[in-house]
């Protein structure tokens, strides 16, 4: 019986050695993941114009805009989701930041760059994983080249139309696996439904917009769906847009998605809307 019970403790005594060191313990199990940051928009400046006679410009209709000069931003925008970078639209040519451009009674400058920028909060072109295009109207595709090795997100017409002399798209020509032609009411960015490219077209033939679903709120991206507060609430739109009837329709859906959503609109050439959105590096979430 007493060799019995020696046994016994031995192997009681073996079945705690193999507890040490806490190898069961609360301590030792695996440590969750640190989430991944919250999704962000900024606004960055990528220039501004000023017109001689807003209406003339702006509008296929008299008296839409009062009588005289205006003047509209040229907002681009970063969007981070996780560990993704997105930047939407790029802005004026860099060739502006040292000598306006001017034609058609418009002088149109660029103050920074969105390389310049970018790098205040730490970014290199090379961190962004995509860059989205709203349309291909030079104000808004001018510093996409600085950006070769993102995933081009567009719209399929502005792709295709862009081609040729001037070609801002020509770092993706010849490797279209870098890019993502838009072609469906919506396209999700991430495949995680927190941004959504809209097609929208009339302004030009593959025009997109964009929807990101922050946290405190969704926010609608007009592209040049609208070009101020007044084209807005008076459907006006430029008599050089590719489809008035297109135009007239991209609208209804745009605004059936704000009242649906309650997304707040950032029209993107308006200057009473900078302030909706902080300036990077400052984000909204």
């Amino acid at each position: 019986m007493r060799v019995m019970a020696l046994a016994v403790a031995a192997i009681l005594l073996a079945g705690c050695g193999s507890r040490e060191p806490g190898n069961q313990s609360a301590a030792s199990a695996p440590e969750k993941p640190a989430p991944k940051p919250a999704l962000t928009l900024s606004r960055l400046d990528c220039g501004h114009a000023d017109f001689k006679d807003m209406n003339s410009f702006f509008s296929d209709r008299p008296g839409v805009y009062p009588p005289g000069p205006g003047k509209v931003t040229d907002s681009c925008y970063l969007i981070r989701d996780g560990d993704q970078l997105m930047i939407w639209d790029t802005g004026l040519p860099l060739a502006t930041l040292k000598e306006p451009l001017q034609q058609n009674g418009m002088t149109a400058a660029l103050t920074s760059s969105l390389v310049d920028q970018l790098a205040k909060g730490g970014i290199k072109p090379a961190d962004i994983d995509v860059v989205g295009i709203s349309h291909m109207h030079g104000d808004h595709t001018g510093q996409a080249a600085q950006f070769p090795q993102a995933r081009l997100l567009i719209g399929r017409a502005d792709y295709e139309q862009s081609a040729g002399k001037d070609d801002p798209f020509g770092p993706w020509r010849g490797d279209e696996s870098k890019v993502t032609l838009v072609t469906s009411d919506r396209t999700d960015v991430f495949g995680d439904g927190k941004v959504i490219a809209l097609d929208l077209p009339g302004h030009t033939p593959g025009h997109l917009a964009l929807l990101v679903n922050l946290a405190s709120g969704p926010v609608l991206l007009t592209g040049d769906l609208y070009h101020s507060t007044i084209a807005r609430e008076k459907r006006a739109l430029p008599g050089f847009n590719t489809s008035k009837s297109e135009t007239l329709a991209s609208m209804d859906k745009f605004e059936a998605l704000a009242k649906q959503t309650g997304a707040k609109v950032i029209i993107q050439h308006e200057p009473a809307d900078i302030g909706k959105l902080p300036a990077f590096p400052k984000a909204a979430d």
